[in-house]
């Protein structure tokens, strides 16, 4: 239910930014934005941990324990087992936190484990994704990867369609009050190669993309 809810917010938030009027920098509310955050710094500084999520693949590698190393899935309820240990809960930790409580559990069986989790392939949860709407070739929505700009995010999309509105484009980061809308150029970006357009993006961002009024 509570996915169905989200799902028709976003709805929502699209349709709002495709009946967007008026000049590059207006908002949602016909309010005037900001740019987005241009540098790293100033975006990451409130970047959260990857938390890792169900169905997400992992690498888990127990240095000189070639047998309880594993390639494995995080099962639907957030919970893996790997050899000597069963059961353990993954969802919500991140590689690192989940890495310790293995080691913690393995010390049972091995003097001084070293373990290390690489998460190889993501199936995230919506507060781990960056979401595209709207006129981008492809609308997605992407797992976050440390370091990913919205130059990164529109090339998985497949650029902008024809009709794309971009410098009318709008990212929304945050939720509830404390939701804040950014203006993005990204005609300049894409279509210019402007790359003072560029901007680091969060996870839980939403890219809204409007179409031109002609």
């Amino acid at each position: 239910m509570t996915k169905f809810i989200q799902r028709c917010q976003l709805a929502a938030l699209a349709v709002a930014a495709i009946l967007i009027a008026g000049c590059s920098g207006m908002g949602l509310g016909g309010e005037k934005l900001a740019a987005a955050p241009s540098t790293a710094s100033a975006a990451l500084a409130t970047a959260p941990d990857y938390l890792i999520g169900p169905l997400d693949q992992l690498e888990i590698f127990v240095w000189r324990s070639p047998d309880l190393s594993a390639n494995i899935s995080v099962r639907p309820d957030g919970r893996i087992s790997t050899p000597l240990v069963e059961d353990m809960v993954a969802s919500g930790k991140t590689p690192t936190q989940l890495a310790a409580d293995l080691e913690a559990a393995l010390r049972k069986y091995v003097k001084s484990p070293e373990v290390t989790v690489i998460v190889s392939n993501f199936s995230s949860t919506f507060d781990q994704q960056v979401r595209v709407l709207g006129e981008a070739a492809q609308p997605v929505a992407l797992p976050y990867q440390t370091g990913m700009t919205v130059l990164d995010v529109m090339v998985a999309v497949g650029g902008l369609t024809e009709f794309a509105a971009g410098n009318r484009a709008v990212l929304i980061r945050g939720q509830g009050e404390e939701r804040i809308s950014y203006r993005l150029r990204l005609d300049d970006l894409l279509r210019k190669g402007n790359i003072s357009a560029n901007a680091p993006v969060l996870p839980g961002d939403v890219i809204l993309i409007p179409e031109s009024v002609f």
